[in-house]
């Protein structure tokens, strides 16, 4: 894997000896090795079919990318395009509209997921990309280990704390060394402490922590007490840098993994017939039973001298064509209004559980939409992911993992208010 870093300086030199071509930079994530793989081959069929443009197609880690490119696009640095999750980039990116061949078309096709790459100040039809994928957050289980351990699976309506207590009965049962995960992001908190009544902003004022967050920090501690919830888990890593556990239960070693439907076709290859894995539903509580929802976006930025190579590469890789392939390929919730998906899986753990998602998408409340694309989320993902992690290690008692998060809060309101 190419340093993001070192691929972006290496751009000048590439366009430097290749003056005949249009040269522009596409950085791209993923926790499919195969997905990258066929994105690149796109961008290289791209480029055959476009002799005047070339591509330097960057890969490069989440984590890297995520503390990476704010800070690059904030003095005009950076790729030209990148897939990101991280609604405040939005504002450094470039309307394509003007550009592009067909702009009404794509339009149509990508409907009002469009409006999700735009600022508050951006015209109501700017084209900034396009969403590569809709994504849910909800509990993976290993059936096989509950099978074996005479758990009964939670039903719709169970709630986190159940769900956490029959894992840790499934562990105890089959003697493997993790009951419960997640990855190491505020993202995947998000979803239950809404199911737990929790209210993140009101009238553009961060809120977090109320009470009902705190419960669920409050439960958090006690898992990690119990064994339910290893330290090692988020203890792993430093600040507020993500970790993904999806190794952990391909392993076998994980009773109950929550995680997003990303994870659904790189699990079908990398467990294989290993053992039969399923998704429960959202986690229920006082506020809901809520799927935490997200999504991923091929940005174009606006530091390029080449928009018209970028708006060509965007409409292409856009088109409905190429979604219907990926979609389908790497069993993908398409941004763009695409019907009748036939996703190519003969896996049966991955069909059932992509009907799971399915399922589960109508409880997405218009509430947590809006907190999805609020400016301040990502610093207060950051601080939910450093303060627990101090939490669950040892580093701050209950008390104080809150005051500090309050801390971390005023200073984004602060921020907002500016």
């Amino acid at each position: 894997m190419l340093k993001f870093t070192a691929a972006v300086s290496a751009l000048a030199l590439t366009a430097g000896g290749a003056m005949a071509k249009d040269t522009i930079s596409f950085a791209f994530t993923d926790d499919d090795p195969a997905y990258i793989q066929r994105m690149e081959e796109l961008v290289r069929e791209f480029e055959a079919a476009n002799p005047d443009i070339a591509v330097e197609f960057i890969t490069a880690g989440y984590a890297q990318l995520v503390e990476q490119l704010p800070l690059q696009l904030a003095v005009g640095q950076g790729p030209n395009l990148a897939k990101i999750a991280d609604h405040a980039l939005m504002k450094y990116t470039l309307d394509l509209r003007p550009y592009m061949e067909d702009p009404d078309g794509f339009a149509a096709l990508h409907g009002n997921t469009l409006s999700l790459l735009r600022s508050g100040d951006a015209p109501d039809d700017k084209i900034g990309g396009f969403m590569l994928s809709q994504t849910l957050n909800l509990p993976f289980i290993n059936t096989t280990l509950w099978e074996q351990a005479g758990e009964p699976i939670p039903q719709e309506g169970a709630t986190l704390d159940e769900i956490v207590a029959a894992s840790q009965r499934v562990a105890e049962a089959t003697g493997i060394d993790i009951p419960f995960t997640m990855d190491r992001s505020g993202h995947r908190f998000t979803g239950p402490a809404f199911s737990y009544g929790a209210q993140f902003e009101k009238d553009g004022v961060v809120t977090f922590p109320d009470a009902a967050a705190k419960a669920f920090i409050a439960d958090i501690q006690r898992w990690t007490e119990s064994g339910a919830f290893p330290k090692e888990m988020w203890g792993a890593a430093g600040g507020s840098r993500y970790k993904n556990m999806g190794d952990e239960f391909v392993d076998a070693n994980v009773a109950t993994y929550f995680a997003g439907n990303w994870m659904v076709n790189p699990f079908q290859d990398k467990i294989g017939q290993d053992f039969d894995w399923t998704v429960l539903n959202a986690p229920c509580g006082d506020g809901g039973c809520i799927p935490m929802p997200g999504g991923t976006f091929l940005a174009a930025f606006d530091n390029s001298e080449h928009p018209e190579a970028m708006a060509k590469l965007v409409e292409y890789l856009g088109s409905e064509a190429v979604v219907r392939e990926l979609a389908e390929r790497f069993v993908i919730i398409p941004g763009a209004q695409i019907e009748d998906l036939n996703y190519q899986t003969e896996n049966p753990n991955a069909a059932a559980a992509m009907q799971v998602f399915s399922h589960n998408a109508p409880n997405v409340t218009d509430e947590i939409r809006r907190w999805s694309a609020f400016p301040g989320i990502q610093a207060v993902q950051a601080s939910i992911v450093q303060r627990l992690s101090q939490l669950i290690v040892g580093e701050l008692t209950l008390d104080q993992t809150y005051e500090r998060m309050e801390a971390d809060i005023a200073t984004v309101n602060a921020e907002l208010k500016k």
